[in-house]
């Protein structure tokens, strides 16, 4: 079930960036080091509703009907490019203080939790990843998908903490500067925002 394959699979799909990805490296960067790490928290606890979906049938669902997935991956460009415009049009300095209170953290949470069950896909990439990796025959396949996601949401948490972890020790260094922190800040904007245009050409 473990298999080599499975997790460097598993690894190279998690260091992909993406969404989440470039979530959790903005918020290293304006916010900090245990911020970053909410935000890793939040983008994998956000792959729960998908794992539960694909196990209770719900994926096959969204790969037939057209209207649910269409539903849900609006609700996906729309939320992108909610966080296209609020970074955009963000003029705070990047916080120098850790995030410390507890509507702050939660706050964080939901953001990236959000970011990951808007998005279709996800549902759909474990209905047809997962499978190929539990043991023909065995009796247990339910256990083994749900060992198969756990490992797969320990990686992706792991991986994003490290993006965090990285985006901040490169903001301590380099980020001093309010011209490089427009620049930063414009860049992610556009990524979100290039983001959900990509997310609405997609089709199932």
């Amino acid at each position: 079930m473990f298999t080599t394959e499975f997790l460097l699979t598993s690894l190279v799909v998690v260091l992909i960036p993406g969404t989440g990805v470039i979530f959790t490296v903005s918020i290293g960067l304006m916010q900090g080091r245990r911020a970053s790490l909410c935000a890793s928290l939040g983008c994998t606890l956000g792959i729960v509703p998908h794992l539960l979906a694909t196990l209770l049938g719900l994926a096959f669902i969204m790969h037939t009907s057209a209207v649910a997935f269409q539903a849900l991956k609006y609700a996906g460009v729309a939320y992108l490019l909610y966080l296209a415009v609020a970074t955009w049009r963000n003029r705070e300095a990047f916080s120098v203080q850790e995030v410390n209170q507890p509507g702050s953290v939660a706050s964080l949470v939901v953001k990236a939790f959000l970011i990951n069950i808007l998005n279709p896909k996800l549902t759909i990439f474990f209905l047809a990843f997962l499978p190929q990796f539990i043991t023909a025959g065995a009796e247990s396949s339910m256990a083994q998908f749900l060992g198969l996601g756990i490992v797969f949401m320990a990686m992706t948490f792991g991986v994003f903490a490290l993006y965090g972890q990285l985006a901040y020790a490169f903001r301590v260094v380099v980020i001093e500067s309010p011209r490089v922190q427009a620049w930063l800040r414009r860049g992610f904007a556009t990524a979100f925002a290039g983001l959900s245009l990509q997310l609405a050409l997609t089709e199932r």
